[in-house]
C-alpha cells in the first residue's frame, strides 16, 4: 500500500516537473521569436528610411487587399478560440470542425501573401535587387513561415485530439492558441509599420 502511494506520488511529481518544463520551454521559444522579429523590424525600419536610396513599395501597396489578409488571420484566431471553448465543453467533434475552419482561414491568408509576393516579383521588385526589398520579403516572409508552421500544428492537433487525454489536449491547444495570438500581434505590427505607414 505504501509502495503504491509512493509510486503515485513520484508519478505526480514527474508530471508536475514535465508541465513546468513545457511551460518554460514554450515561453523561452516565444521570447526568442520576439527577439527575432524585433531585429527584423529594426532592419526594415532602418533600410526604409526616406533618406535611404532605393526602390519604394509605396506605389505597389494594395491596402484593401492587405486588409482582407488581416481579417482572415484575425478570423482564424477567433475561430480557434471557439475550438478551445468547445474543448472545455467536451464537444470533440465541434473542436475539430472549428480547428478545420481556423486552418482554412489561415491557409487563405498564406495563399494571399504568396500571391502578393508573386505579383511583386513579376513587377521586377524581387528580393535580391535591394536591401529595402530584402528587408520587406524577409520580415513578411518570416511571419508567413510561422503561420505555415502553425497551420501544420493545427492539422496535427485535429488528428491527435481523439487519442489525447482531456488535460493533455487542453494544454497543447492552449500552447497553440498562445502561438496563434502571438502571430496576430506580430501581424498587427507588420500591417501598421510595413503596409499602413508604407502607403502614406
Amino acid at each position: 500500500m505504501h509502495s503504491e502511494t509512493a509510486i503515485h506520488h513520484q508519478h505526480a511529481l514527474h508530471h508536475h516537473d514535465t508541465d513546468s518544463t513545457d511551460v518554460f520551454g514554450f515561453w523561452l521559444y516565444i521570447m526568442t521569436d520576439c527577439v527575432l522579429f524585433s531585429c527584423l523590424f529594426a532592419t526594415y525600419i532602418v533600410l526604409n528610411l526616406p533618406q535611404v536610396p532605393g526602390p519604394s513599395l509605396k506605389n505597389y501597396i494594395d491596402l484593401p487587399y492587405i486588409l482582407i489578409e488581416t481579417f482572415l488571420l484575425l478570423a482564424s484566431n477567433f475561430v480557434f478560440c471557439l475550438s478551445i471553448l468547445n474543448l472545455y465543453k467536451h464537444k470533440l467533434r465541434h473542436v475539430q470542425i472549428w480547428l478545420a475552419v481556423s486552418f482554412l482561414l489561415g491557409a487563405a491568408f498564406v495563399a494571399m501573401e504568396l500571391t502578393e509576393f508573386h505579383h511583386l516579383v513579376n513587377l521586377g521588385l524581387s528580393w535580391e535587387l535591394h536591401g529595402k526589398l530584402s528587408s520587406f520579403f524577409t520580415l513578411v516572409g518570416t511571419h508567413g513561415l510561422h503561420v505555415s508552421i502553425g497551420l501544420c500544428w493545427i492539422l496535427l492537433m485535429i488528428f491527435q485530439l481523439p487519442f489525447l487525454k482531456n488535460n493533455v489536449a487542453k494544454r497543447r491547444l492552449t500552447y497553440l492558441g498562445l502561438f496563434w495570438n502571438f502571430l496576430d500581434i506580430v501581424w498587427i505590427f507588420v500591417f501598421t509599420i510595413v503596409y499602413l505607414m508604407g502607403a502614406i
